[in-house]
């Protein structure tokens, strides 16, 4: 059975190309600083919103049909499901899907009946990937929706919940390992707290650093040899989430010694949450040897909560790729961790949002490469920190320089040169010239 049988397969048309369900930018084949795009751009498919979200918002129904011919909460529907979306990305060129536990299948009563419905699902997603060849970038489990997690999930007041949350982080993992997923993320999405007179954050901060060592040590014993991810959020659902931004979380990976195992998966709405621009939570991570993965969308500077809209601003992708680039490339993947607007109601406008995604970002691809071949940028930063390259410079630069010392020589220095302009617009103005010219 076809889901979108009035859908072609989506095929590389070009930018003179007037066709909806065509890319204008996204050539997989096209080589761009020695690599095909499609490595470059390894793009995947987030279960959650393209098979489930079907427009509800806080004050209004569903508006999209995301049935796929079956009673959505049963099995049936968990495996049509699995059929609409392969076809999805197989017309799209789409090479990964991510995945929460109960996006897959429904809860049930016991953990043990929702396991034995993630075995089934789970055996059913493997027979399609041997199929297509596509493949699994990263699982999770959702330890936010259930109202057992109000409190939180490691973070929990409740020691019962704490098993539960562990229970479900078990299986997810067992099904990530079976798919063969690249990555397993922890997004907090309420591991924080709402008021402080009800708070022990030190036991909780322990807590959810306790569930994650218990994690790597499983993981690792039944054979995932991939990166565990966190993903940064400030608030929303939670007044305060541990997991601020990406250098409080590289901070608490530190504090407990899981540095080693886990990278950063970067969600370009969250930086923003967090006051961020999207490139600075990608450089801090890098810096720090920690980008692991994106979700690539973006949110809306006029509202203030998570919009996660299709990426369209080619400034943004241009700047997330420049970045990547420069990091020498991502560990994991481009998780379109994004939905259609509540009025974007029909099956050609799931095939709209993802190539407006793809297209935007291969743009962007497409201009960073330019950019760092055209090299003024690079030059102009070398320069501006050249006096690091010689002399006291270097002596600081090599840890070979004591307090006494740079005393001392500013003494004889006397009056320091001017540092030398930022030359903040001329850089901007090469940016510009390079996107539109």
């Amino acid at each position: 059975m076809s889901y979108f049988e009035s859908i072609p397969k989506i095929r590389y048309e070009g930018p003179g190309s007037k066709n909806p369900l065509a890319f204008k930018f996204y050539d997989p084949d096209r080589v761009i600083l020695g690599k095909p795009m499609r490595e470059h751009l390894p793009f995947s498919m987030a279960w959650w919103h393209n098979l489930g979200a079907a427009g509800t918002d806080m004050f209004g129904r569903d508006t999209a049909d995301k049935s796929f011919g079956a009673k959505p909460g049963t099995m049936e529907h968990a495996r049509a499901k699995v059929d609409a979306g392969f076809e999805f990305m197989e017309k799209l060129g789409i090479e990964y899907f991510c995945f929460h536990d109960v996006d897959l299948v429904p809860e049930a009563d016991t953990i043990a009946e929702t396991n034995a419905r993630l075995d089934e699902i789970s055996d059913y997603i493997l027979e399609k990937m041997k199929q297509t060849g596509i493949k699994c970038l990263w699982g999770t489990a959702n330890l936010f929706s259930n109202p057992r997690y109000m409190n939180g999930a490691g973070t929990s007041n409740s020691a019962d919940v704490f098993a539960f949350a562990a229970a479900q982080v078990k299986k997810a993992l067992d099904i990530t390992v079976k798919l063969g997923g690249r990555g397993y993320v922890f997004w907090g999405g309420r591991e924080g707290y709402e008021n402080l007179l009800n708070t022990d954050m030190k036991l909780e901060l322990d807590n959810i650093a306790r569930l994650m060592k218990m994690a790597v040590e499983y993981g690792r014993k039944i054979g995932f040899e991939g990166d565990f991810l966190i993903e940064p959020k400030p608030k929303e659902p939670m007044k305060h989430q541990y997991d601020f931004d990406t250098a409080t979380a590289i901070g608490f990976l530190r504090q407990y010694g899981l540095d080693k195992d886990f990278k950063i998966n970067i969600e370009a709405n969250h930086a923003t949450l967090a006051g961020h621009t999207f490139r600075h939570e990608l450089r801090v991570a890098a810096i720090n040897g920690m980008l692991g993965s994106i979700d690539a969308n973006q949110g809306d500077l006029l509202l203030g909560w998570d919009t996660d809209e299709f990426p369209f601003d080619v400034y943004e992708t241009t700047m997330c790729m420049y970045e990547v680039l420069k990091a020498g490339g991502l560990r994991g993947g481009l998780n379109f961790d994004a939905k259609n607007r509540r009025s974007s109601n029909t099956v050609e406008d799931m095939f709209y949002g993802f190539i407006l995604g793809m297209d935007s970002f291969a743009l962007g691809l497409i201009k960073a490469a330019a950019i760092i071949e055209d090299g003024r940028i690079d030059k102009f930063v070398e320069e501006r920190y050249s006096s690091y390259k010689t002399g006291i410079g270097a002596k600081i630069v090599s840890g070979e320089a004591t307090l006494e010392e740079l005393a001392e020589y500013a003494e004889k220095l006397g009056k320091p040169e001017d540092p030398g302009s930022g030359r903040i617009e001329y850089l901007e103005s090469i940016v510009n010239s390079i996107l539109f010219g």
